[in-house]
């Protein structure tokens, strides 16, 4: 089959779909979309199509191939776009994202045109909270869509509900979940049959927020935030486990229950999750239960499997194993096991030699059924598999970062309205694992750009390696502060990306060096991303504000005239030689560095510096350190190395150390509560446990999978594909006191 492009954008006006009148086709459309999804999207992609395939109803066998390839391509573009939707756990993602219906509304090709309009409504959005609030408030209004008794029928699609102008709660309900599902954020149809006082029937929307499920009335924005409508009275008395009178959740994924519909109350292929828990007062959710238990059934497509599955809590100990059973025979023979409400859980499966994964999101208390199917699970990885996964993930990013490549011109980058244009000259010939790249910073600053120009152009002809591709970018701004802005970040890894991808670079000899006012970036740029460079060399600059700290992995020079005494840049030099001196007497395997003072020289070192070219190019960069130090920076991180923090623990002046050791890693921080770790089989064994030490307290001890979706989550965070990683693990702790024991 012809590969169709990554992302389709046709059908700007949804069509609804008809009812081709045809003979079944061989193959059937759902076997084409199997093998069209797993070309144009390697195994996630045949996952996500199995997936839709295994929980689909029986009335949309014969669905259009069109609509099943177009839902899945955007569901994908946008998962790549935004932030939130980077975060979510694949099993999520299937579930909540990527269906091509909510309900039983007429099938349709809605995705394409809903994510054109949404992506402009959220941008600016920084959280997935946000976007909700955001399309809850715009999205009715931009297609006059708005609650009316005198609508055709209950359940209509958004293209229904578009063309009559008007719409009840379920058909406004669709429409929201379809907006939030657009810009990839998990989102279902939550309701009651009937209010606890028989006076009618409701529906909303809950939606994920990056760590619980929050509601919303559609098209009843309120201000002041979520989890906000005048039903929460009403669903406050609603009946766990009731059809009528329960609070229910629309699902994909087969539940062993179905969500009630009030229009076809004898339907049952609607699968539903008891969600009454949640909306229930306190007191009320301890009198119904203290635990939420799930009744666990396993699948491999149609057939019913004896397997084990275990339950993993966040600390990696394994709190429960039960076997399931086979056979079509009575399918309400399951084991069950018994959760903490608002917990978070791994299940793996084990079968035909395979191990599956798939994690569970905070869980109501209460009863459910959860078929566990091969088909929709993550599957974990031999290293063998996840190096060769790795390898495919990678060709596909590269392939898209040269297709943007392609629509700029070639000697520029772009970031958020900054354009960084640069210089190249290349020298020798590519080595097997590709040329190296200088990145060559040029001086000048406060000054006219004519000025700046020709310091730019002067620096391309200061060094030339013996091989490597020598590129001397000139900075977007003429300010003192050149090379210290936060876009200088993004540009310079944007740089890197393309000529790894487009140039087959290699990603460990990448080496940063400046003069004078590149020199001045050079200080600041190195400590906070060290793990882009196998070394940097600072000529004639001044370090300003900058801190040392992140150079541990980082072969480092300072290079200066001892006559170059104006802002102090030959003493301060030496004050810094001094510095990483003490650092490397204290932490002896970290902080290479060397100092020369040219005692004749001022300001310019006559090319005497020149000699840092030969002392960088011997270094190779260590991608995989066992001990980094992290210091955020004016211009702070969210992953640095192996290491990851959320947004907002990134701020100025943190520091965080953590080491390995055989298969123990030790984290010391007395200001964050998360941390995700990237785990590689460079850094330890990942066939057998590991232990996680955070300020002297075990907070982990188990196995961490590896997977293609962890792979593909971090290539997304950081496109360099000695840095991805094939697990990841994130570990909370309750108290940024480092006397107190962490734990969830």
């Amino acid at each position: 089959m012809i590969a169709r492009p990554l992302f389709v954008l046709a059908c700007l006006a949804p069509a609804v779909l008809g009812s081709p009148a045809h003979a079944a086709p061989e193959p059937s459309p759902w076997d084409a979309f199997v093998e069209q999804a797993a070309t144009a999207h390697a195994d996630p992609g045949h996952r996500a199509a199995e997936f839709l395939r295994a929980n689909r109803p029986a009335r949309d066998a014969d669905l259009d191939l069109t609509v099943l390839e177009h839902n899945l391509d955007v569901a994908f573009h946008a998962r790549e776009e935004f932030p939130w939707a980077r975060a979510v756990p694949e099993a999520m993602f299937l579930n909540d994202v990527l269906p091509y219906a909510v309900l039983d509304e007429t099938r349709e090709d809605w995705r394409p045109a809903m994510y054109q309009r949404c992506r402009e409504i959220v941008r600016g959005c920084d959280t997935a909270a946000d976007a909700i609030q955001a399309l809850n408030r715009d999205v009715f209004n931009l297609v006059n869509v708005h609650y009316n008794t005198d609508r055709e029928r209950p359940n209509q699609s958004p293209a229904e509900s578009i063309a009559q102008g008007k719409a009840s709660c379920t058909g406004l309900s669709i429409l929201l979940v379809d907006a939030c599902r657009s810009v990839g954020i998990p989102a279902r149809v939550a309701g009651v049959a009937s209010w606890h006082d028989k006076r009618g029937n409701h529906t909303w929307v809950e939606a994920w927020d990056g760590s619980a499920w929050r509601f919303a009335g559609a098209d009843e924005y309120d201000a002041n935030g979520l989890d906000r409508g005048w039903f929460t009275a009403d669903a406050a008395q609603a009946v766990p486990g009731d059809e009528t009178f329960g609070v229910w959740a629309s699902s994909w994924r087969h539940t062993g229950h179905a969500f009630p519909l009030v229009w076809n109350p004898n339907a049952r292929d609607v699968p539903g999750v008891d969600i009454t828990a949640r909306y229930l007062p306190k007191a009320a959710r301890d009198d119904n239960t203290s635990n939420a238990v799930r009744h666990l059934r396993a699948w491999d497509g149609p057939e019913r499997l004896a397997a084990a599955v275990r339950v993993i809590d966040q600390s990696g100990t394994c709190i429960a194993e039960v076997t399931t059973h086979a056979g079509t025979s009575d399918l309400n023979d399951m084991p069950a096991v018994s959760l903490e409400p608002g917990a978070r859980y791994t299940l793996e499966l084990d079968h035909a030699g395979r191990t599956y994964i798939m994690p569970l999101a905070p869980a109501p208390a209460g009863t459910e059924t959860l078929d566990l199917r091969t088909g929709a699970m993550e599957r974990a990885l031999t290293r063998d598999e996840a190096d060769a996964a790795l390898a495919d993930a990678w060709r596909a990013q590269a392939d898209r970062l040269r297709a943007q490549h392609e629509s700029h011109p070639a000697d520029e980058v772009d970031w958020n309205g900054f354009t960084m244009r640069f210089l190249e000259r290349t020298f020798g010939d590519a080595p097997e694992h590709g040329h190296s790249l200088w990145i060559s910073l040029h001086g000048g600053g406060n000054a006219p750009p004519e000025v700046n120009d020709q310091q730019w152009h002067n620096q391309i002809k200061l060094y030339e390696p013996a091989e490597g591709i020598y590129v001397a970018p000139r900075a977007p701004t003429d300010t003192w502060n050149l090379w210290h802005q936060a876009h200088i970040d993004h540009l310079l890894d944007a740089l890197i990306a393309e000529y790894v991808a487009t140039r087959s670079v290699d990603p460990d000899r990448v080496y940063l060096l400046g003069y004078s006012a590149g020199g001045d970036g050079v200080y600041q740029l190195a400590p906070r991303l060290a793990d882009r460079f196998a070394a940097a060399s600072m000529m004639a600059g001044h370090p300003n504000d900058a801190s040392p700290l992140g150079l541990r992995d980082l072969p480092f020079a300072i290079f200066v005239g001892g006559q170059d005494d104006a802002y102090n840049r030959n003493t301060v030099a030496q004050d810094w030689g001094a510095k990483l001196d003490r650092l490397q007497q204290s932490d002896p395997a970290g902080y290479p560095h060397r100092l020369t003072v040219y005692p004749e020289c001022g300001h310019w070192m006559n090319r005497q510096d020149r000699e840092a070219i030969p002392w960088m190019a011997s270094k190779t960069r260590n991608a995989w350190p066992a001990r980094v130090v992290w210091c955020q920076d004016d211009v702070t991180h969210t992953r640095f190395y192996w290491l990851e923090v959320t947004p907002e623990d990134a701020e100025q002046g943190r520091v965080v150390t953590a080491s390995v050791d055989g298969q123990q890693i030790t984290v010391n921080t007395d200001v964050l509560h998360a941390i995700t770790l990237h785990l590689s089989d460079e850094l330890l064994d990942l066939d057998r446990p590991i232990i996680v030490r955070v300020n002297g307290v075990v907070v982990f001890e188990g196995t961490v999978r590896r997977t293609a979706d962890a792979i593909a989550r971090s290539l997304a965070t950081r496109p360099d594909p000695r840095l991805a990683s094939p697990a990841q693990l994130t570990v909370r702790w309750s108290s940024p006191d480092p006397n107190t024991p962490p734990g969830e």
